[in-house]
């Protein structure tokens, strides 16, 4: 009950709780966070109302009206106005209750007219986005914690942003309506970020929508909000909001990335070249399922060391890579260039004492994409 007071005094205010104890929900950053943000406040304060009326008629009757003061026994069988009282009340504070909610609800679902439509994939453990329409339209990346392994594996200071910081954030504009389709690869996942109200499961095989319309620039961030897996605590959201300036930008920025890359593909590699390229890819995709020394982990994610996959026909390899593999933890990594693709396969292949020998250019990838 104390705790309740406490929230209840910030949030009465308006106001945040301060960090580093806050107490609050995260100040709101859009206008959807804001309604939840107003109606959890004002749940609060209800909460708050009936619990000092309950007790505090309760307590006085149990000092004014007991038993050693000469109080006979009160007897409220059958009255009709207390029974008229006890459901009004009730259903009143519901329905005070109930309009807000439903008001803030049908809002959330709204998802008409957006600005730009990002469709999100859960993976495990990233996210993979895809800018659909809009402007941006045609960028995909995939997102993945960035947090330092030494921050994870030992007693490192940890940074401020400890677990929730990414190697590519979701980059949006400010004062757009942005919709998210989400679905995901292999579990369930959520997409959630609090400050912009947005909190929406990713179901494999399902579509599902949610929407919000960020009112101020800067970096907002949350987490997968399902117990997806055993890298559950490691798939952050972070969201950059920026002006519409910045934002094509950085439109132009990954649009002039994916010619570059386009270009680099139609080149013919040496097998000194993709290693080198495809370590990089293999630390930043690969090495949290399979592991840095290609030995994956033991009833759960299936070593590269002398696997078929990796020392077996290039063919079968560049496949699971692009398209996965249902059923099991392995997901499709099409959102990776073509030059990726084939400098990670070609790593794997001759890397941790596998000597396929091989191998895999660029332009050998595009007709395995589905």
């Amino acid at each position: 009950m104390v705790g309740v007071l406490v929230v209840a005094m910030y949030s009465g205010l308006g106001m945040a709780a301060p960090d580093p104890y806050q107490l609050n929900l995260p100040e709101p950053q859009s206008i959807i966070a804001e309604q939840i943000y107003d109606m959890h406040t004002m749940l609060l304060w209800i909460c708050l109302a009936i619990f000092v009326a309950v007790f505090g008629v309760m307590f006085y009757s149990v000092l004014k009206h007991r038993k050693s003061l000469g109080f006979p026994a009160a007897n409220f069988h059958h009255s009709t106005t207390v029974e008229i009282i006890w459901t009004i009340i009730p259903v009143l504070i519901l329905v005070g209750m109930a309009y807000p909610a439903t008001k803030t609800i049908i809002a959330m679902k709204d998802t008409s007219s957006p600005d730009i439509t990002i469709k999100v994939t859960g993976y495990q453990w990233k996210w993979g986005y895809d800018y659909l329409t809009g402007e941006g339209e045609g960028i995909s990346f995939l997102s993945s914690l960035s947090t330092p392994k030494a921050q994870i594996e030992n007693a490192a200071p940890k940074s401020e942003n400890y677990l929730l910081e990414v190697d590519r954030p979701l980059v949006v504009p400010v004062g757009k309506k942005v919709r998210i389709l989400l679905t995901a690869n292999d579990v369930i996942h959520a997409w959630s970020v609090p400050a912009l109200g947005v909190k929406q499961d990713a179901i494999p095989g399902f579509i599902r929508d949610t929407w919000f319309t960020a009112d101020r620039t800067g970096t907002y961030r949350g987490q997968c909000a399902e117990l997806c897996g055993k890298e559950h605590g490691f798939m952050p959201v972070v969201v950059e909001v920026v002006e519409p300036e910045q934002y094509a930008q950085w439109v132009a920025e990954q649009t002039t990335q994916s010619a570059a890359a386009a270009v680099d593909a139609s080149r013919e590699f040496t097998m000194d070249e993709l290693k080198a390229e495809g370590e990089k890819v293999y630390a930043a995709n690969c090495v949290a399922c399979h592991q840095a020394n290609g030995q994956g982990i033991p009833g759960t994610f299936a070593p590269l060391v002398g696997s078929k996959i990796a020392t077996g026909p290039k063919a079968d390899h560049i496949d699971i890579v692009i398209n996965g593999k249902t059923g099991t933890a392995m997901a499709p990594f099409r959102h990776l260039s073509d030059m990726d693709i084939a400098a990670v396969v070609t790593y794997e292949r001759n890397a941790w004492g596998n000597a396929a020998g091989d191998v895999v250019q660029p332009s050998e990838i595009n007709e395995f994409r589905k």
